[in-house]
């Protein structure tokens, strides 16, 4: 990158960081805010035309209203499996019938059974999202893979393991 371009983009994000931050912080929240900041530009430096945008600052908030829909996208589905999985990990009410308690335990040993068989990195994904309650883009980090490839994984592992409570 030309020193030029490099000084002009420095500035672009000084004089815009605060205003993309409080947006982000708002929509998302605090947690993934700075996270969303940094992909923000990231996109921004990676677009091949930028020199091109008639309007950089507001390039760089379309581009930060965009992930955050995205992101609370994600967040909803999350929250929709992770749901899913919970039902099954609560213990029964103490009102439950010997049954439902027989049944629970029973489909707790079919998840126990489905998460022992998840591939190694799936598991990990898997144990770290739901038991952890690791955001994603955390566990991606952690785990040293792309955020899409961590959701991927959590994905399959959501799909087995509601194969084998079905």
């Amino acid at each position: 990158m030309p020193d030029a371009k490099r000084s002009s983009f420095r500035e672009l994000f000084l004089h815009n960081r605060r205003e993309l931050l409080d947006y982000l912080t708002r929509k998302v929240g605090p947690d993934d805010a700075s996270d969303l900041l940094q992909e923000t530009f990231v996109r921004a430096l990676r677009h091949e035309r930028f020199d091109t945008v008639v309007d950089p600052p507001a390039f760089l908030q379309r581009i930060a209203v965009n992930l955050s829909l995205d992101f609370l996208r994600r967040r909803k589905t999350e929250t929709g499996y992770l749901h899913y999985v919970d039902s099954f990990l609560d213990p029964p009410s103490p009102d439950a019938t010997p049954e439902e308690t027989l049944g629970h335990k029973r489909k707790s040993q079919r998840l126990a059974a489905a998460i022992a068989a998840l591939p190694p990195r799936c598991r990990d994904v898997f144990l770290m999202g739901v038991f952890e309650d690791i955001p994603m883009i955390e566990v991606a980090r952690r785990l040293g893979m792309s955020d899409r490839m961590a959701r991927k994984h959590m994905a399959n592992a959501l799909r087995l393991c509601r194969a084998a409570l079905d």
